[in-house]
């Protein structure tokens, strides 16, 4: 029981109880009002008072829910006039008794003009006998029924209908049939569509060139074959197996993907590429799953013709191949680069080689991250490259590899464009080896046009020597003869000693000319290097001054050299000179030998060293040092940097001719304000050390004579001047200006003949000639030779042999005192 019932009740109980009080009241009958007191009637009161507001209560709540109804009803029928859908009643006889207002908008006419009216008024006619029907069983079986038709709008075109009808009982329980009527229209035209889109897509299924089938995967039955597919095939397969018709099997095949795609679902495809034996074609083939109008899931084939792309690709991959063999076979670095951010994209295995990177990481720099100029590369690459189809050749850049080490390069670039953006191919060849074969020819060059100097200088310092010395002797002879008849004391004594003095210093001149020609006369001995320089130290020290620290540094077993020791005396002389002149105030000279050897991978970039075994003599000083353009001219003849009365510049001159003769070689290393230091190479003399002889040769004016002396000289001012000091001397002399006449003269000559002292170069025949002629008439003849220089007739490159006697000119009384004897006494 509900609140409401249950207040009811109460009050109904409430109403009788006082109606029966009143009505006792008024038939006489005792008051039990009494009995029950005032309270009782209060309550009563009270409760009826209570019992009349909540009926109030009451009234107002069923106005309220009246309002509500009459609210609902409303919202009703606004609902019904303005559904999305039309609603109508339709009578038995086919006339309209209600419709909404949605009836009258699809109709475009009001409501009242629909009602009372036949619905085929608004049918159009050819579609009214479809709607006979609809109504006819509607009211016959009672079943709802669903009909499309064509209805017409007042002033519109008619509009396609959906009625969905049922039949029910109108208030006065007749038969009425409920129509609700919606406009399909726009369905329909989706229809049409969907049925115009199929017609294309089954046109163009029928269009394309390529094999279209659709396939039932369940069954494997062939659902569809477009055109293409059944002239490839020449049959149309349609409702058979797929397996039978492609590939002539009789049941499913084994390799089928059908349960591949049912894994994959429709939203991913299968694709492969494959050969057909049977038809010489490569195909790309496309499986998928999609819906077929009946909503079961198919397999769609589409397989392309890729016989002519697979061509081409194998064109393009043998292109690319031949492009990768070229790109690769050559030992230049190769580059693709893209123009406008200098990346590069491409890079062969040379240029990992050249520049030392992996590929990987110079896919990851720019071409400016090799180069030793970068902000060159960028003004190449803007200005020069850019240029479409041209060929540019940068001729020298310098690059850096991977550690460091920069390098030319030549570089052969070309432009155009790739995949729409400008790159470039560089070529790029790294010329070191190129430059330093160039600079090897230059410098060999530069030898060459220096040795040729040197040669030419040294043969015109021998012609120059030769004559000089010439005058020389007739100078020093007969001032030395002069000053014999004339007293010590004597005032032209003094002047005639002035002039020997000047005589034997231009002396030292024509020898130094002549060391630098290499035709200075020597005698070789096997040395012990460190034993011929201690005994120069005192002099050496007296020569620098006490302002100069000399030190001493030899080797221990030192090998033996062969050679002059008046040259080690002229070398040591003129290197301890030059530095004394170099250092300004206090400094340090060492002097130092050591045993090297040379191999020949040492000796290809060092000029004129020869590989073997070598004996250094090093001088170094801490003096001013040597700039780079000194350095080159070190050698030359008349060279100094001395003031012009402080040198001639022939020291070092010889010092390189002393060297040159004795197959030995010269470094000079040296910097401005760093010091100098001369390392001499002289060859190892592979037999023991000679012991030097201590006795001096005689050469004093006591070594006289009486022996008979045939002098030959083409000179004759020489002659008469070494007759007069031979006879001096004490011997007998005979004179010959020629050898024809020495020899005619030695075979007219009675006597014995002890001595032939004669010139080596002259006219008819040389001395080493005469003297095998004249040894033939006289076995016993000894023999002197004299020169200002030998020209390698009586020595061989200006070493002379053993038991050969020679005196250079010019000479003093002394000189060929003590070589006369020399020669006489040989045994």
């Amino acid at each position: 029981m509900t609140e409401w019932d249950k207040q009811s009740r109460d009050a109904i109980e409430l109403q009788n109880r006082a109606e029966e009080i009143a009505r006792q009241k008024s038939a006489g009958a005792p008051d039990n009002t009494r009995e029950s007191g005032p309270e009782e009637t209060l309550r009563i009161h009270h409760q009826l008072q209570v019992h009349q507001i909540e009926l109030e209560m009451q009234n107002e709540e069923l106005r309220r829910t009246q309002k509500v109804l009459d609210t609902s009803r409303a919202r009703y029928f606004d609902l019904y006039n303005l559904a999305p859908v039309g609603y109508c009643t339709i009578s038995e006889k086919g006339l309209i008794l209600e419709a909404n207002l949605t009836v009258a908008n699809l109709l475009n006419v009001t409501r009242a003009e629909l009602i009372k009216q036949p619905i085929t008024r608004f049918i159009l006619t050819e579609d009214q006998d479809l709607w006979y029907l609809h109504r006819k069983q509607i009211f016959e079986t009672g079943e709802p029924q669903t009909c499309e038709l064509r209805m017409a709008r007042k002033d519109s075109p008619p509009f396609w209908a959906r009625m969905e009808a049922t039949a029910a009982q109108d208030e006065n329980g007749k038969t009425v049939c409920r129509v609700v009527i919606s406009d399909i229209s726009k369905d329909k035209q989706a229809v049409d569509a969907l049925i115009f889109a199929r017609a294309q897509l089954i046109a163009i299924l029928e269009s394309i060139p390529a094999v279209v089938n659709i396939i039932d995967p369940q069954t494997h039955e062939i659902l569809f074959m477009n055109k293409y597919a059944i002239d490839l095939y020449g049959l149309d397969g349609t409702g058979k197996q797929c397996y039978e018709v492609f590939h002539n099997y009789q049941t499913p095949c084994a390799f089928c993907n059908n349960l591949e795609l049912f894994k994959k679902g429709e939203s991913e495809k299968i694709q492969w590429e494959n050969y057909s034996k049977a038809f010489d074609r490569y195909f790309m083939t496309t499986n998928r799953l999609i819906r077929w109008p009946d909503r079961r899931k198919v397999k769609f084939i589409l397989s392309i013709d890729i016989t002519e792309r697979k061509q081409a690709e194998e064109a393009l991959r043998q292109s690319e191949e031949d492009y990768r063999q070229l790109f690769e076979v050559g030992s230049d670095a190769i580059f693709l680069i893209d123009n406008e951010t200098g990346n590069i994209l491409q890079a062969n295995s040379a240029a990992c080689k050249i520049y030392g990177y992996s590929s990987e990481e110079l896919l990851t720099m720019k071409n400016t991250d090799l180069s030793a100029e970068p902000e060159q590369t960028r003004k190449i690459s803007r200005e020069i490259l850019p240029v479409a189809e041209q060929m540019v050749t940068v001729p020298l850049r310098r690059h850096r590899s991977k550690n460091g080490k920069c390098f030319p390069v030549e570089i052969t670039a070309r432009s155009f464009l790739r995949e729409g953006r400008p790159v470039h191919i560089a070529a790029i060849r790294d010329i070191s080896e190129r430059k330093r074969a160039e600079e090897e020819h230059e410098k060999l060059q530069a030898r060459l046009n220096q040795a040729q100097k040197m040669e030419s200088v040294g043969r015109l310092a021998g012609g120059v020597a030769h004559d000089f010395n010439n005058m020389l002797s007739v100078i020093i002879g007969n001032t030395e003869l002069v000053m014999d008849k004339t007293a010590p004391g004597d005032s032209l004594h003094n002047l005639l000693q002035e002039i020997l003095n000047a005589a034997k210093r231009s002396t030292e001149i024509t020898r130094q000319l002549l060391a630098f020609a290499r035709k200075q006369i020597i005698s070789p001995k096997a040395l012990d290097l460190n034993e011929t320089v201690e005994g120069m130290l005192k002099m050496l020290r007296r020569l620098i001054g006490e302002d100069i620290n000399l030190t001493w540094l030899p080797a221990m077993n030192l090998w033996p050299v062969r050679m002059d020791p008046s040259q080690i005396d002229q070398i040591l002389a003129n290197l301890c000179v030059n530095a004394r002149d170099a250092i300004t105030g206090v400094g340090n000279l060492i002097i130092e030998t050591e045993n090297v050897c040379f191999d020949e991978s040492y000796c290809v970039g060092q000029d004129g060293f020869v590989p073997g075994d070598y004996v250094l003599l090093a001088v170094s000083d801490n003096g001013c040092g040597m700039d780079k353009k000194t350095l080159s001219n070190l050698f030359e003849p008349f060279f100094t940097t001395k003031d012009v009365d402080k040198g001639t510049g022939l020291g070092l001159a010889m010092i390189y001719g002393i060297v040159q003769q004795n197959k030995g070689f010269i470094n000079v290393y040296s910097e401005p304000e760093k010091g100098t230091t001369f390392k001499i190479y002289l060859p190892r003399y592979q037999v023991a050390p000679e012991t030097i002889p201590k006795k001096k040769d005689p050469e004093t004016s006591n070594a006289r004579g009486s022996e008979t002396i045939l002098l030959v000289e083409d000179d004759p001012a020489i002659l008469k001047i070494t007759s007069l000091m031979l006879d001096r001397l004490g011997y007998t002399v005979l004179t010959a200006i020629s050898p024809g006449d020495a020899i005619r003269l030695a075979g007219a000559h009675a006597g014995r003949i002890d001595l032939l002292v004669t010139d080596v170069v002259m006219p008819e025949m040389n001395g080493r000639d005469l003297a095998k002629q004249l040894t033939a008439l006289y076995p016993n003849l000894k023999i002197l030779f004299m020169s200002g220089y030998t020209a390698n007739v009586i020595a061989h490159h200006g070493v002379l042999d053993t038991g050969v006697h020679f005196v250079h000119k010019p000479f003093t009384i002394r000189d060929i005192a003590g070589k006369v004897r020399q020669a006489l006494e040989r045994v």
